[in-house]
């Protein structure tokens, strides 16, 4: 267990060409799911919109290398590092969940399409890379769900007030919880068993895909593109927001 991968005794009873093309159809899903989500929230019209109006109040205009470095400052702030994140508690979290469910999920798609079967063993660094991924996501996961919601941890709700805006973190622990249950019930050769706990990870799974129109999987996507366009007016002068010294100055 740990060391082995999980996916190939799937062939017992389901053919790996049925896993494979569920990964593909998980992916359209949320390609679909963020499209929808754009359109029905006009996001990609409300970017556009700002980048005409900030190139036309911009009182320089940059060059492709300064354009480059704030696209590669905004990736390590708000993507590699989660910078923008002022409470350290919630910024380890979300990078505990954020390169967690990255090596869960890039390892679980190399399992599947590159060791689909007993045939053809994986090597012990991806069954160990997938359930460290997975024990990170459920550490950062359940630390955000039980202990640094804004509800829970600021307005004294209990953990269990589920909302529409919780649907993704709850979907992926119940998703990443189940991966390992179905993983470890396999180690008692219960068909049924097994059966049943992979039944259950694949249709949280599933939900995770392709709920992404209505909750927050999307906004991985939104936050680092309003975080660099946020950048460019900065730097090229197109910016009405005050800046730092600005706001403590007004706040005097």
């Amino acid at each position: 267990m740990f060391t082995g991968n999980p996916f190939a005794d799937l062939a017992v009873f389901l053919s790996p060409l049925v896993m494979q093309a569920y990964i593909v159809l998980m992916i359209f899903a949320v390609a679909v799911g963020t499209l929808a989500d754009m359109l029905h929230k006009s996001s990609a019209k409300f970017f556009l919109r700002q980048w005409r109006k900030s190139n036309a109040a911009a009182k320089r205009r940059l060059s492709g290398a300064e354009t480059a470095s704030l696209a590669a400052r905004t990736f390590m702030k708000e993507v590699a590092t989660s910078g923008e994140f002022r409470n350290p508690k919630r910024r380890i979290s979300h990078l505990l969940l954020f390169y967690g469910f990255l090596l869960y999920l890039v390892s679980a798609v190399v399992m599947v399409f590159g060791y689909p079967a007993e045939a053809t063993p994986a090597p012990a660094v991806w069954p160990v890379l997938w359930n460290i991924g997975a024990l990170m996501v459920l550490i950062g996961g359940y630390w955000f769900f039980f202990f640094l919601r804004v509800d829970v941890a600021k307005e004294g709700h209990s953990p269990f007030r589920l909302m529409r805006a919780d649907l993704f973190i709850v979907c992926l622990l119940a998703s990443v919880t189940f991966a390992l249950i179905w993983e470890i019930v396999q180690t008692a050769h219960n068909l049924a068993a097994t059966q049943i706990a992979f039944g259950l990870y694949i249709f949280f799974t599933t939900l995770l895909f392709v709920s992404v129109p209505w909750s927050k999987f999307a906004h991985m996507f939104y936050k680092p593109a309003a975080a660099f366009q946020k950048r460019v007016e900065e730097a090229n002068g197109s910016s009405n927001l005050p800046r730092p010294a600005e706001v403590r100055h007004i706040g005097r």
